[in-house]
């Protein structure tokens, strides 16, 4: 990204930033003054009048998602700054050669991915186009079990399309086809289907509490989404550096697959292999070694970097984590620091 843009960026992510901090919450800061949530009194038309502009369509090319390859759009975005950012999730970018992005007035142009992180399944495009109209951001915290949510996207070809329905649960995880854990995610009956993935799931204020995922295969009426709570930190780093910025733990996590097993000779089939360790970070000068499997922090099981991450920077009290280990002489315990100020909570 030229430095103009790398400004402009900047300024959007400061500009997110206060928005999340601003917008009032439960405990301690609504009862400090806060101004009430917005009324969730808005009639389903209403909603749809209003973020339906800022929904998109993602036409993916060179080597499409399965959701193209029948037919179908590759998924959907919404805008999320009048500048031309649009969320979308990252499994519709992900190796693909070229992008073009369908307004909801039927104009076409070209996208491009500026940012995406297959661990959150979050993914940015810019567009270059003026007159754009982006969502009111929410906060997904503040939804009830129960309430009405929205869901919009282009799962047919034709324009958006509307599935109304219920925040079933919050705070789910769920593991994808890749194997990784998606955490966070808000449960609900709203029928998605191809094409709705990177759409924006609604509360009835207007304003989009989620981002559309997946949709539960074996089940009927079963669709997650990304909270909003949980993606916003993220965006903000996504911008300004065009990435996700996670602490260096002094090793580079991968997910222990069969593959991985085979390549490395392993005797566990589960967990996170330590690859690249540095001998004179932390971990290496506890006796950490490259190829070092992690299978639990702080005694919760490990399976996958989705895991590792959640486990690692989500405990409020930042106690140092304790990693168990299998390494070439058997299993062993060590304790990695938490940092003070993470980049982001997961």
């Amino acid at each position: 990204m030229a430095r103009t843009g790398r400004q402009t960026a900047f300024v959007i992510g400061a500009l997110l930033f206060a928005w999340f901090a601003a917008l009032p919450a439960t405990g301690a800061h609504a009862q400090n003054g806060a101004p009430p949530a917005k009324p969730k009194d808005w009639s389903v038309p209403t909603v749809v009048a209003a973020v339906r502009p800022s929904v998109v369509t993602i036409l993916a090319r060179g080597v499409p998602p399965a959701s193209a390859q029948l037919g179908f759009p590759s998924g959907s975005g919404f805008i999320i700054d009048e500048k031309g950012y649009i969320l979308t999730n990252n499994h519709l970018v992900e190796g693909v050669k070229s992008i073009v992005v369908g307004l909801s007035n039927g104009r076409l142009t070209p996208g491009r991915v500026v940012a995406r992180d297959f661990l959150l399944d979050l993914a940015l495009v810019k567009i270059s186009a003026t007159d754009l109209v982006a969502v009111t951001l929410g906060r997904s915290s503040l939804l009830q079990t129960g309430e009405t949510v929205v869901a919009i996207g282009n799962p047919l070809k034709g324009g958006s399309s509307v599935t109304v329905g219920v925040v079933s649960a919050v705070d789910r995880s769920i593991l994808t086809p890749d194997g990784e854990t998606l955490y966070d995610l808000i449960q609900t009956d709203a029928t998605t289907n191809l094409g709705n993935s990177g759409g924006p799931l609604v509360d009835l204020s207007g304003r989009v509490v989620g981002l559309n995922t997946a949709a539960a295969p074996s089940a009927q009426a079963i669709s997650y989404a990304i909270s909003m709570d949980a993606a916003a930190p993220y965006i903000q780093s996504m911008l300004v550096r065009g990435t996700v910025l996670r602490p260096d733990i002094g090793f580079v996590p991968v997910t222990v697959t069969p593959s991985v097993v085979a390549s490395f000779n392993l005797e566990i089939d589960r967990g996170v292999l330590a690859a690249q360790l540095d001998p004179a970070k932390h971990l290496g000068q506890l006796g950490m070694q490259s190829g070092d499997v992690i299978t639990a922090v702080d005694n919760v099981e490990i399976y996958n970097m989705g895991d590792f991450w959640h486990a690692y920077l989500s405990p409020a009290d930042k106690a140092p984590a304790k990693l168990s280990v299998f390494g070439k002489k058997g299993p062993f315990s060590v304790t990695l620091p938490r940092p003070s100020a993470p980049p982001v909570k997961r």
